[in-house]
């Protein structure tokens, strides 16, 4: 049969004895599958980063990327959603100081702001967020049934309140929720410097827009939130931020910390400095 099949003897003999050896990714594919169990949403490279710092992976992540390919474990592309909020061309707008650049040396150096909707079924809720360019901490965020400016003054203020922030950089659309007068003194009495998007370009606030296609792509699109009611949503929403993305969540531009995470390294870090 060798010589008919023009394989080597010693060739077969080799492949036969590896039939009885088990898979060597057996183990690390079990990992695999349990952290995409638990967070379905994870990519390769995630999944590649919560093993490297909570179980102990020292291989490549073109070993993970290879494995999550030959077994089905990629993820799929979803739908992206559209903005919400309208400008108010007859208010006077600020600059645009962020210029696109969403890092930050230290916490509550800037802030972005956003509103998104969601269906229930007994009508439209709105979320209006803010995150830290610092660690993508979603510091302060409220939940209503009117996208009026208080629902965002109320975001803004419960983030200083809770985080004792002052002096930041804070950047969002020109919707006219954040050009409204009150909006601008809640940011005054905070020594907030306000700076604002260009009109049409969704890109200068990219890093929101981003957290809101994330909240919706690992958690809306997979319930009919239409079918159920506001305040079960809401109490979805808030697990999701405050449980789940603030405090577990892999986030890769803190190199695979969640958030709050590096938040507490960093906080470490000044202390040891200090002392």
């Amino acid at each position: 049969m060798c010589k008919v099949l023009k394989v080597s003897e010693a060739g077969y003999y080799k492949w036969l004895k590896l039939q009885d050896r088990p898979y060597k990714y057996n183990e690390l594919l079990a990992k695999i599958r349990q952290i995409r169990a638990n967070n379905s949403d994870y990519g390769a490279y995630r999944i590649y980063l919560d093993l490297k710092l909570f179980h102990g992976y020292t291989g490549s992540y073109y070993v993970i990327l290879k494995l999550c390919k030959k077994h089905h474990l990629m993820l799929r592309k979803r739908r992206h959603p559209k903005g919400l909020t309208k400008a108010d061309l007859a208010a006077q707008a600020s600059e645009n100081l962020i210029q696109q650049n969403f890092s930050a040396s230290s916490p509550n150096q800037k802030w972005l702001g956003d509103i998104t909707v969601i269906p229930t079924a007994n009508g439209k809720l709105y979320i209006s967020a803010i995150l830290d360019c610092f660690d993508g901490t979603i510091v302060g965020f409220k939940m209503d049934n009117h996208m009026r400016a208080e629902l965002c003054i109320e975001a803004f203020t419960a983030a200083v309140n809770k985080y004792h922030a002052y002096g930041m950089l804070f950047h969002s659309d020109r919707g006219s929720q954040y050009t409204s007068k009150a909006y601008r003194e809640v940011l005054s009495s905070y020594g907030a410097t306000q700076s604002m998007s260009n009109t049409g370009k969704c890109y200068d606030n990219a890093r929101m827009e981003s957290f809101f296609a994330t909240l919706k792509k690992e958690l809306i699109y997979k319930v009919k939130t239409e079918n159920l009611r506001m305040e079960t949503v809401k109490s979805m929403v808030f697990r999701y931020i405050e449980v789940y993305y603030n405090r577990k969540r892999i986030y890769t531009t803190n190199g695979g910390y969640p958030p709050l995470m590096k938040r507490l390294i960093y906080q470490q870090e000044t202390l040891k400095q200090a002392a």
